[in-house]
């Protein structure tokens, strides 16, 4: 028929999360409470100062139309100077970034721009979904690197066939990690330079948690690497960063003949922000930064909560430097699936299986910090009454 839908929409699958969001929607109109630590989602506001900003641009008649596709001056200057600030990175605000309506708006489309069918693509697992579903749309062959808990959750490059490497297209890197919380030094970046400009890949780095860290750790960006700008492009967002994961601003920044490629795709495909997001973004970014200390400490002390409660009933995660999450291993005799499943159904607590993020997930679960100190207690003190009876 002529209805059915193309060969590419085929290669794709309902994400996970919309399917869970039908269980628990289920499980809700049943009267059950349940809580949810399974998605990735800050649950605190923006600063006060980014809302006035958004309230004040909102309420000017001239703001509501449509706005150059790569947003104002004023925006591009600000993503430059966050980035000479927070990493040291020299970014043109001309050449050198492309806004975004979110980060995973661009990993899709980034691949869409470069990837044939039959090139490959170098995939992190357990790894970030849209990196997989992007290159099967766009007719890739996804080669997935195995991410160990014995490698400090970074990729053997050199356990890469030359074939493969020959053949790539994209690597695709993403520290701090989702869904393990690893972390990488800028040795590590250099080596992934380093491989990617011997092989002549492009090489996509995935900084969304890059400025939710703890315990004094920096996190740096993968640009600081030597001639990083041959062949890197890095993706950055102000979802997790600064609270403003509904509003949908990201960026892609680094090599400018990459970020053209990617820009002529965008110019087909969306017609830019709106004007008070885009200014409100500006305050985000060049207004007092103070406040996101302050919110990294309420997120560590709910990762403190959840080690400590696993820790406790004998799971031992490793405590993360960085990201909105806590990587745990299960029980024996459990899979990550049915685990997860068994925590939804019995005592209404929702966590999301490692198999979620690939093979390698397995024997996994990943918990989510983003719920309030009190919903954490509640909820571990459920798995613990729950492990006390298996």
């Amino acid at each position: 028929m002529k209805l059915t839908p193309s060969d590419r929409l085929q290669t794709l699958q309902t994400q996970y999360f919309a399917g869970l969001e039908s269980h628990i929607s289920t499980l809700k109109a049943a009267g059950k409470k349940v809580i949810r630590l399974d998605i990735g989602s800050p649950d605190m506001p923006p600063a006060r100062h980014i809302l006035e900003a958004l309230w004040q641009s909102v309420q000017r008649a001239d703001v509501h139309g449509y706005q150059p596709h790569r947003g104002s001056k004023a925006l591009l200057e600000a993503w430059s100077r966050m980035y000479q600030q927070r990493y040291q990175v020299d970014l043109d605000p001309d050449q050198d970034i492309v806004p975004l309506l979110g980060s995973k708006e661009g990993i899709f489309h980034l691949t869409q721009a470069f990837v044939n069918p039959g090139d490959v693509v170098l995939i992190p697992n357990p790894g970030y979904l849209t990196y997989e579903s992007a290159a099967r749309f766009a007719g890739g062959q996804p080669y997935f690197m195995p991410l160990s808990a014995e490698r400090g959750y970074l990729p053997d490059l050199n356990a890469i066939p030359r074939e493969v490497a020959e053949r790539a297209k994209i690597m695709w890197l993403n520290y701090p990690n989702n869904p393990t919380a690893a972390v990488a030094s800028k040795s590590f970046f250099q080596q992934a330079v380093n491989f990617a400009r011997q092989n002549q890949i492009i090489l996509c780095h995935d900084a969304a948690y890059s400025q939710v860290t703890y315990d004094g750790y920096q996190s740096p960006s993968i640009l600081q690497a030597d001639d990083a700008k041959d062949v890197c492009i890095e993706f950055n967002t102000l979802s997790k960063s600064h609270n403003m994961a509904g509003w949908r601003v990201g960026v892609a920044v680094g090599n400018p003949a990459l970020l053209k490629n990617l820009y002529t795709l965008k110019t087909q495909l969306d017609s830019s922000h709106f004007k008070p997001i885009l200014d409100a973004a500006v305050v985000a970014m060049t207004a007092d930064q103070s406040w996101l200390e302050e919110r990294n400490q309420i997120y560590q002390r709910r990762r403190d909560q959840i080690i400590k409660a696993l820790n406790d009933i004998g799971l031992y995660p490793n405590t993360p430097k960085a990201s909105l999450y806590v990587w745990s291993p299960i029980p024996a005799g459990w899979t990550s699936e049915t685990f997860c499943q068994a925590l939804l159904d019995d005592i209404q607590v929702s966590l999301t299986p490692g198999t979620v993020f690939g093979k390698y997930g397995e024997g996994y679960v990943r918990i989510c910090v983003c719920a309030d100190e009190e919903i954490i207690r509640e909820a571990m003190q459920r798995l613990q009454i729950w492990m006390g009876k298996q």
